[in-house]
């Protein structure tokens, strides 16, 4: 999902700063369940690339209420936050995050009323996509491979193999910084290649409801087993990634650039350039986020060097080195 609100808080400090971090635990811990709140958790257990250090805070709220409250508290305490889904477009630097994470995960629930579907932001896309398959409706055959969470594909307004999340989303109901609720339609989310008024105005979305078309159930579901095993077969689906590293630079396409100077295979630490998918940079061998940082950048360099693009990255990066 990836909101990212950065204000200044540390949890290892003297004076008003601590103060407010312990007011801050003692909120989180009245609004939250025992269990929706864990302290010093490492976010490599928590993303696909299997890095990343601790977070001060880890919360998982599992309602819409408990949610805006957290996020209220997170502001009169001046906390840094970051809202995250199924972690699977996110890497987090070895030092961890000094902050508050928190995950959307058990917001999940998804609905069907006739060629409607309607998701909450932490419901796997890939499941919504399956929920669409039972009731025979068409238009999200793209997504049932994509491993995110619906509030993290609309975020970024996510795509494969031609559609985006652009051509099936109606609405989806956001809040603001300030806790205010409202519903955006798809004009208003104003979504564009990797981008959307969620990442551009701070939103986080709650839930999103897309209209479908009805058809016929074993043309979705063959559709459906296509494209996985197009994915299965070219991605590198064995190793821990975030995906496509790079976004797709105009007029061209980052794996093949990536291929043509020579790269797959390059490898830093335990990192490596995908042998099988060039746009992937897998961690191959216990890698650390520096040393994906450091071969994300090599890559950028030697493509540049030899074709004169610049090559930016698709992930999100939060923390500290």
């Amino acid at each position: 999902m990836g909101v990212n609100h950065t204000i200044l808080f540390y949890s290892k400090i003297i004076g008003d700063e601590a103060m407010n971090y312990n007011n801050l635990k003692e909120e989180l811990e009245s609004i939250l369940d025992i269990n929706q709140i864990r302290y010093n958790e490492l976010m490599k257990n928590h993303t696909s690339f299997k890095v990343g250090g601790a977070a001060d805070i880890f919360i998982t709220p599992n309602s819409y209420n408990k949610f805006i409250k957290c996020l209220n508290a997170c502001k009169k305490y001046n906390a840094p936050y970051f809202i995250m889904g199924n972690g699977t477009n996110l890497m987090v630097r070895d030092g961890g995050y000094k902050g508050v994470i928190i995950k959307l995960t058990s917001l999940n629930d998804i609905k069907v009323e006739g060629n409607r579907i309607t998701a909450d932001a932490g419901a796997l896309l890939s499941k919504t996509a399956n929920e669409a398959l039972k009731n025979s409706l068409k238009g999200l055959e793209f997504a049932s491979g994509i491993p995110g969470t619906v509030g993290g594909a609309l975020t970024m307004n996510a795509g494969a193999y031609g559609p985006e999340m652009k051509d099936v989303v109606d609405c989806a109901e956001v809040v603001d910084e300030n806790g205010n609720r409202f519903i955006l339609n798809r004009d208003q989310l104003e979504l564009s290649y990797r981008m959307s008024a969620v990442q551009k105005y701070n939103y986080a979305i709650l839930w999103a409801s897309f209209v479908l078309e009805h058809g016929e159930y074993n043309q979705i579901k063959d559709r459906m087993d296509e494209l996985n095993k197009r994915r299965v077969d070219k991605q590198p689906l064995e190793y821990p990634s975030a995906g496509s590293t790079f976004k797709r630079p105009d007029g061209y396409f980052a794996a093949k650039l990536i291929d043509d100077a020579g790269l797959k295979g390059l490898s830093v630490g335990g990192a490596m350039v995908s042998k099988k998918h060039s746009g992937f940079i897998i961690n191959y061998n216990n890698a650390t986020a520096k040393d994906i940082l450091e071969l994300i950048k090599k890559v950028q360099e030697l493509v540049k060097e030899k074709f004169g693009v610049e090559l930016e990255p698709e992930i999100k990066l939060i923390g500290e080195d």
